[in-house]
């Protein structure tokens, strides 16, 4: 009799795992045109993006489920693509193999803080203030770029930005897009980013703003394996790219595996599962794709009663079996897009509840960085002047006991790299 009930349970734990693998693939499956929208805006084209992106989140999984035994999501971390695109890519003179290097480097440092107490060390000399800009800032700048693709602000004559043309076929569709995102979000309907996408997508079909199926993916067509070039190793723009992806990366994925992992009730598991995600990373950059995080939605795959890798592993398998959609995948518009990246960004904003604003030694800096980031269009700039900003206001009001060491150096390497630049180098 107990042998049978053991038996039972055994099973039942498999099949709850199965499902929540499901449930975690069809709310994150999304990324797949998400990621690739913004890889091809770093000269990544579409199909390539959605490869690595695909094979990313397969290895991702994978490592998660079988290394760390965790059922949580690795998949190419939104705010971090935007980084790589926009700043690591567009906001220098790298090119894409060049800022793969970046992503490899920075993975590299990633993984010393995995395996040494150096991980620890930053994350308590790091002011929580600026750790929570960061997050605020990229919510704000995923926001700018969502209503840039979906042709809700564009460039103005007498300003820099303005409202999109309201009678226009493209702002029409990513209204009724985005209304119908929001109204899915809010009533937590399952999937509801994957639903969204769908749904924009057909909406633009029948505006006509949709072009024709892509082919069939073969393994001559794109590269599955890209070479990163360290050629720009022995340049300061190199590390100064490396510098502020390895923050994001550290302090990001720290606080969402920490939180999944109490979640779940399984604090002991941190250790391996912050491992994982950081050769997750290192993967990412030699498939050709920004750096992999542990998803803000593996909440939903613990909540679905995913308790072990098995969920993960669930996950992988059907991301790969996504290299067969391709040809579909690539008719999802930016109008079908922009939605989720606006609801994505809403959600990273939410951590300014985190910031003592009634503190004007932790509130300005962190004010800094959260306006900078988006009006920069730069990631590294807007957290260069709260980093800067933060040890000059501590001096300013008598607080220098407050300051680290590494806060300083950050900020004095931060100040090193904007005189520089004044100077022309």
């Amino acid at each position: 009799m107990l042998s049978k009930h053991m038996t039972l349970r055994k099973s039942s734990g498999w099949k709850n795992d199965v499902v929540a693998g499901f449930i975690g693939y069809f709310t994150t499956v999304y990324i797949v045109a998400v990621n690739s929208s913004i890889l091809n805006d770093a000269g990544i084209p579409v199909g390539s993006g959605m490869i690595a992106t695909i094979l990313a989140s397969f290895a991702g999984c994978l490592l998660m489920g079988i290394y760390a035994n965790a059922p949580m999501v690795l998949i190419p971390g939104m705010g971090v693509n935007a980084l790589f695109a926009y700043t690591i890519v567009q906001g220098t003179e790298m090119d894409v193999h060049q800022g793969l290097a970046v992503v490899v480097t920075a993975s590299v440092i990633f993984l010393l803080t995995a395996f040494t107490r150096l991980g620890n060390w930053l994350k308590n000399a790091i002011p929580d203030s600026l750790k929570h800009a960061i997050t605020v800032g990229l919510g704000l700048f995923l926001t700018l770029i969502g209503l840039e693709k979906g042709g809700l602000v564009v460039r103005g004559e007498h300003s820099l930005i303005t409202l999109g043309n309201p009678s226009s076929e493209l702002v029409i569709t990513s209204l009724l897009t985005m209304f119908i995102g929001v109204f899915l979000f809010t009533r937590n309907v399952p999937g509801n980013f994957l639903i969204t996408m769908v749904i924009g997508t057909l909406i633009a079909y029948s505006f006509g703003l949709t072009g024709e199926t892509g082919q069939a993916v073969a393994v001559t067509d794109r590269p599955f394996l890209w070479m990163p070039d360290f050629s720009g190793a022995g340049t300061l723009t190199f590390w100064m790219a490396v510098f502020p992806l390895s923050i994001v990366l550290i302090f990001e994925n720290m606080g969402l595996v920490h939180g999944q992992l109490g979640m779940l009730g399984k604090e002991e598991k941190f250790p391996k599962a912050y491992q994982a995600t950081a050769f997750s990373v290192l993967v990412s950059g030699f498939l050709g794709t920004s750096p992999t995080v542990s998803s803000a939605e593996s909440a939903a795959v613990i909540a679905s009663k995913g308790k072990t890798g098995r969920a993960a592993i669930t996950m992988a398998i059907l991301f790969l079996a996504t290299l067969f959609f391709i040809p579909w995948l690539t008719l999802v518009p930016g109008t079908a897009i922009s939605p989720i990246l606006i609801i994505v960004g809403a959600l990273m904003v939410q951590n300014i509840k985190h910031i003592k604003l009634d503190q004007v030694s932790e509130m300005m800096p962190a004010f800094l960085i959260i306006v900078m980031i988006p009006f920069t269009y730069s990631i590294a700039d807007g957290m260069a002047f709260g980093f800067i900003a933060y040890p000059l206001v501590k001096l300013a009001i008598g607080k220098q006991r407050d300051l680290s060491l590494p806060i300083v150096c950050i900020a004095m390497l931060f100040l090193a790299d904007f005189v520089l630049r004044a100077l022309g180098h």
